[in-house]
């Protein structure tokens, strides 16, 4: 079974943490997700994080801190996922591979559906509090 690796921002603005839906067309339809995507072959996670929220969202980020790695098994492969805490530097977070999108505080992350890969980061998210930079 392949290994997928993958990046995702937890994007923070005003307290509240970026949300997006993956579209029901897609694998995983329906779930929610922090925006990212996968690494390339010449790319370092960050940089591949960078690129994807540019791609995704039409919107720079900021990275601020790393946060976890986790990984599921999905009847596809397995999902490696290194989650970041980033903020917006510039775009209105356009929604071009998602159906839908929320900002919520980290007390209210779980009342979504999370692709199991995120749950992990959003534990730890609302375990830790966030504060916007």
């Amino acid at each position: 079974m392949k290994t997928i690796d993958v990046v995702a921002a937890a994007i923070l603005k005003d307290g509240k943490i970026f949300c997006a839906q993956r579209p029901s067309t897609k694998s995983l339809g329906g779930y929610w997700e922090f925006p990212g995507g996968k690494i390339e072959a010449s790319e370092d996670p960050e940089s591949a994080l960078i690129r994807e929220i540019k791609e995704e969202l039409k919107s720079e980020i900021k990275i601020l801190e790393y946060l976890n790695e986790a990984s599921y098994q999905y009847e596809f492969g397995t999902v490696r996922m290194k989650t970041y805490l980033a903020s917006l530097q510039s775009g209105d977070l356009e929604l071009v591979e998602h159906q839908n999108s929320k900002w919520l505080y980290p007390g209210e992350l779980m009342t979504l559906d999370w692709a199991p890969v995120d749950i992990p980061a959003v534990l730890l998210l609302q375990s830790k509090g966030v504060d916007s930079p």
